[in-house]
């Protein structure tokens, strides 16, 4: 069995470099997840950048994106990542947050790269692109052998959680999503029930979340109660809020651990797990 999951982006919002940001990273939201020989890639921050390269040294001939949204942080490494610049890679581009707007997926991602904010069209990129819109909550097969199942998340202008299964394995993907106090998402809770590993939207704390109702984030306290509820084996607390420097990080990293010994890790750039 081949199960492995790899962050090469876990901040929120916005990118930031800066040696405030060393230990824990500062590129935004990417995840690789590799199921069965399959390379599926989670969402296009500038985490997806470092991915692109090692994917070209690894010779790596195609890939599935799944994208939660569209918001800027989700997807603006897409135009630098070099794989989709390879005549002979094959790239496959999902989402479920447009609710059958007109041109679904490709439109947006073609618009983001429109002249005047990029030079290089999405037209000008020479992979062969497949785009395909569905509706958050589909369930279906990914690949042989590799089952995703969906659910919508609570976030302005819609998004998408994903559950990948291989093997008996189950790895969600819960970002980005805003939680009601004492209410538990029920959406969220039916998706990552008894999962090995849920990364979840983690931006703030208990103690910030007041201040910043109707962002459409969570806390790493909830990401614990939600993942405790429903049985979860392991929690990675990630898109961490880019005023969040390395101190802050590693307060957070050590209540984590007091809170749920045996289940919160703290993700990083680079930080790679293998399930089983």
């Amino acid at each position: 069995m081949s199960y492995k999951v790899k962050f090469w982006g876990v901040r929120g919002s916005i990118a930031c470099p800066s040696p405030d940001h060393v230990i824990y990273g500062g590129n935004t939201s990417c995840v690789e997840v590799e199921a069965g020989g399959n390379l599926i890639v989670l969402d296009a921050g500038t985490g997806i950048r470092g991915l692109g390269k090692d994917m070209m040294r690894r010779k790596v001939a195609s890939a599935t994106l799944l994208l939660t949204h569209t918001h800027w942080d989700h997807i603006n490494g897409f135009p630098f990542f070099a794989p989709a610049f390879d005549p002979n890679f094959s790239l496959r581009i999902m989402a479920g947050h447009l609710g059958g707007e007109a041109g679904g997926i490709r439109r947006v991602l073609a618009n983001q790269m429109d002249t005047p904010t990029f030079p290089v069209p999405l037209s000008g990129l020479r992979s062969v692109l497949t785009f395909e819109d569905f509706r958050a909550g589909d369930s279906f097969p990914l690949f042989e052998g590799v089952t995703l199942r969906t659910g919508k998340l609570n976030h302005p202008n819609n998004a998408t959680g994903y559950r990948i299964e291989h093997s008996g394995v189950s790895v969600c993907y819960v970002t980005d999503t805003e939680h009601d106090p004492g209410h538990p998402d029920d959406n969220v809770l039916r998706l990552i029930d008894g999962a090995d590993l849920v990364i979840y939207d983690s931006t703030y704390t208990d103690d910030e979340f007041p201040a910043k109702v109707g962002w459409g984030h969570s806390t790493w306290q909830e990401g614990v109660r939600l993942c405790r509820a429903a049985g979860v084996k392991r929690l990675a607390i990630f898109h961490h809020d880019p005023d969040h420097t390395d101190a802050f990080m590693e307060r957070v990293e050590d209540e984590a651990r007091r809170m749920w010994p045996e289940g919160a890790l703290v993700a990083r750039d680079g930080m790679e797990l293998t399930m089983a």
